[in-house]
């Protein structure tokens, strides 16, 4: 899939005339490319466009005008674009009471451990978090934000294209699961098509 380039980015002054419009088309394409699985967690699948809008916005917020920064930026935020035959997830974890997030969180050590997709149940593949998120067993609670990458053979992307998809959580202290609906699929495929 193609990587974010610095001629994609907009200035702070242009970007604030398409903003709003920018910020309805991704929301829109988010529709499709998000999963709920059980009550706490939810993934978004990445692809240029989402992190394209997550560079934009970042840009805006930090008020980023240096040319090191911005390129900085680009490559965080490239590294969540999915290779081929492969998906990118952002995980969120969402708990809104923050007392209740304050027992939880800890309680959630090692989510980032315990996702995986079920194709047809011929194929079970786990997501692999990033190096981030093994700072949790370090700190002794998890972060409410982890980076995944999905990687397939040929022979799992063409089951991918063709079965059900489940994906599941299971960690000792949290078991969810929530099948692929066909309009996120139809989405995902296409990241796994894309070079």
């Amino acid at each position: 899939m193609r990587k974010v380039t610095r001629e994609d980015i907009l200035n702070i002054y242009e970007y604030e005339k398409v903003r709003e419009e920018k910020r309805k088309e991704i929301i829109e394409l988010k529709k499709n490319r998000r999963l709920f699985v059980g009550p706490l967690v939810h993934l978004v699948f990445e692809n240029t466009q989402t992190v394209w809008f997550q560079i934009q916005e970042m840009i805006r917020t930090e008020r980023m005008v240096k040319e090191e920064e911005i390129q900085q930026e680009i490559e965080i935020y490239n590294e969540l674009i999915p290779e081929k035959n492969q998906l990118s997830i952002t995980m969120f974890i969402e708990i809104p009471d923050e007392n209740e997030r304050k027992q939880m969180l800890p309680k959630l050590v090692g989510i980032h451990d315990s996702l995986y997709f079920d194709i047809g149940g011929k194929h079970i593949i786990k997501a692999v978090a990033d190096e981030r998120s093994e700072k949790d067993y370090e700190y002794g609670k998890t972060a409410v934000v982890h980076f995944l990458k999905l990687t397939l053979t040929d022979e799992q992307k063409e089951d991918f294209k063709k079965m059900p998809i489940r994906v599941y959580i299971d960690h000792p202290n949290y078991k969810a699961e929530a099948e692929v609906p066909q309009k996120v699929k139809e989405e995902l495929i296409k990241d796994l098509e894309s070079e």
